[in-house]
């Protein structure tokens, strides 16, 4: 009887997509590739290194299921599970719902998730490496998400404020703006102790280095970042809101204008993102997935 040849040792053919950068501070779109269906290492590869270059990459029209959002997220590294577990996908624990849509009375998903700038995880040990964000259900107005470039923003700093932060190190802390969000809105609920637990404050370089290109990124938040160590809280917070303005001037900015079936993935180590919103009858729902980075340097 003939054997078949394993299937890891038939060499797959490249697949013939596209990579067109934006006219943009940052990012590209991926076009002509079905990720759908399995991924050579040679195209792996050359997504890994476009991601790397452009920062966020736009997987365009993917008729993709969670499974398979999942499979080419672990490609990347290690999933991590987002503390928020009511709105995890079920079944799918490592999907994180992004939605403003109710059923039975109970929101779906996180409706508020990414009201204000920050870099997500970066309130854990090991902040993530890049996020996988696949549209389901979009609205008719708005949606839209805008990322900032860190890199540019450390490489345009004034040099004054460069000596301030150099080498310092500054506070994560996922409850910085908890209460707020609370108070905005009814889909942030009560944290337990465990949860609470989950996301102690940790403390990061402000200039974090990326372990992959080497380059210099300023890694702070307006939503997760609380003080620099070291310095008197009223300097602190001057700093601090000196960085946040700086970080987001229009031409550090890309604003991604959502059509169905995109997956966006963003690097967490270069960029801060925000939801810009949509009205709240306008349904939008996403899922988001989120790859496990290094200990920042």
């Amino acid at each position: 009887m003939p054997t078949s040849r394993a299937p890891s040792l038939i060499p797959r053919p490249a697949a013939s997509f596209s990579i067109h950068p934006f006219d943009a501070p940052l990012g590209a779109e991926i076009s002509g590739l079905d990720l759908s269906q399995p991924l050579g290492d040679e195209d792996f590869r050359r997504i890994r290194q476009a991601h790397l270059e452009h920062h966020v990459l736009v997987f365009r029209d993917q008729r993709i299921t969670p499974q398979q959002q999942i499979d080419f997220s672990r490609r990347f590294g290690r999933l991590q599970i987002h503390v928020l577990r009511q709105f995890q996908l079920k079944s799918h624990p490592e999907i994180l719902v992004v939605s403003n849509v109710r059923e039975n009375g109970q929101a779906i998903g996180l409706g508020d998730a990414g009201h204000f700038w920050h870099s997500d995880l970066s309130y854990k040990e090991r902040p993530s490496l890049g996020s996988m964000l696949h549209a389901q259900e979009l609205p008719a107005e708005g949606g839209d998400t805008l990322f900032a470039n860190m890199h540019l923003a450390w490489d345009t700093l004034p040099d004054a404020l460069k000596n301030v932060v150099r080498g310092r190190r500054a506070e994560h802390d996922y409850l910085a703006q908890y209460a707020e969000l609370q108070r905005r809105s009814p889909w942030r609920p009560k944290l337990t102790d465990a949860q609470i637990a989950e996301v102690r404050p940790v403390l990061h370089p402000v200039v974090r280095t990326h372990p992959e290109t080497g380059r210099k990124a300023l890694f702070v938040s307006e939503h997760f970042t609380t003080r620099i160590v070291g310095l008197p809280e009223d300097e602190s917070r001057a700093v601090l809101d000196q960085l946040f303005s700086h970080s987001v001037r229009p031409e550090h900015v890309y604003r991604h204008r959502w059509q169905p079936g995109d997956m966006v993935f963003w690097d967490n180590r270069s960029l801060i993102h925000l939801a810009a919103g949509c009205p709240e009858h306008h349904r939008r729902t996403l899922y988001r997935t989120t790859i496990e980075g290094d200990v920042p340097f």
